[in-house]
């Protein structure tokens, strides 16, 4: 690693440590997003009225250079587990992989735990729904139909087969909200889901679910990176322009 990248990564870190250290005293605030804003009021009615969440994680291996949104998802079920814990109906979590299949076995417990009910937890909550895209796709339509799910949020790597369980949850009068790590997706998901998680806000759903520091300081900081980089090709650009460089 050159000089210039390591001193890039260390700096990362320190505002990371930083604005953690911040955000344990309440500050700094995030910046609103309306998919997360709709899903935090959805998930709390549906606690009030008894319905289901259901999360699905995609087909996607955490093996594969798609694994960091099937990830994210894991980080997203926690937070949302937490949330709807007290529900009569307990929230469940559907993969269309193996492995990820079982890890969400063990973010459902982790959610339980984390909100002082682990009796409440099933193994059965986590659900292989089928082995590729379209199978899962087709395992998961019946969730969405026929077991109250009044709440759904897709976060992980799905392909166009996000849009039709959009449309299913549309016809089942369930809210949700969709996000992947595809633009071709995030497009269908703008026209078909009720919210959409652009861009990098797929990767951000522990954060404005939860309320641990380290998420909330991270994001932060990739904001503050992204205006320092902002202000350095505009002053480039200026330079350019007045000829200095």
């Amino acid at each position: 690693m050159t000089v210039a990248g390591t001193l890039l990564v260390l700096g990362t870190v320190a505002l990371i440590l930083i604005f953690s250290t911040l955000a344990r005293r309440g500050l700094p605030k995030l910046r609103s997003v309306q998919a997360f804003a709709h899903l935090y009021r959805a998930v709390g009615l549906s606690v009030e009225d008894g319905s289901r969440l259901l999360v699905s994680l995609g087909a996607s291996s955490l093996l594969t250079r798609h694994g960091a949104a099937p990830l994210a998802g894991l980080e997203f079920l926690r937070e949302a587990t937490q949330k709807a814990s007290v529900s009569d109906r307990p929230p469940v979590a559907v993969a269309g992989e193996a492995m990820l299949a079982f890890l969400a076995q063990d973010t459902l417990q982790s959610g339980f735990r984390a909100a002082g009910a682990p009796d409440i937890y099933q193994p059965t909550s986590g659900r292989l729904a089928g082995m590729t895209a379209f199978s899962s796709m087709a395992g998961t339509i019946p969730v969405l139909s026929d077991e109250h799910v009044s709440v759904a949020g897709l976060v992980g790597h799905f392909g166009l087969e996000a849009a039709v369980l959009a449309d299913v949850a549309e016809r089942a009068g369930a809210v949700m909200v969709g996000g992947s790590d595809e633009p071709a997706v995030q497009a269908a998901l703008y026209a078909s889901a009720s919210e959409v998680l652009l861009g990098e806000e797929v990767y951000a759903g522990a954060a404005y679910l939860g309320d641990r520091a380290a998420h909330v300081g991270s994001l932060v900081a990739q904001d503050v990176l992204r205006w320092l980089l902002i202000a350095g090709m505009l002053g480039a650009a200026a330079l350019k322009v007045l000829g200095i460089i």
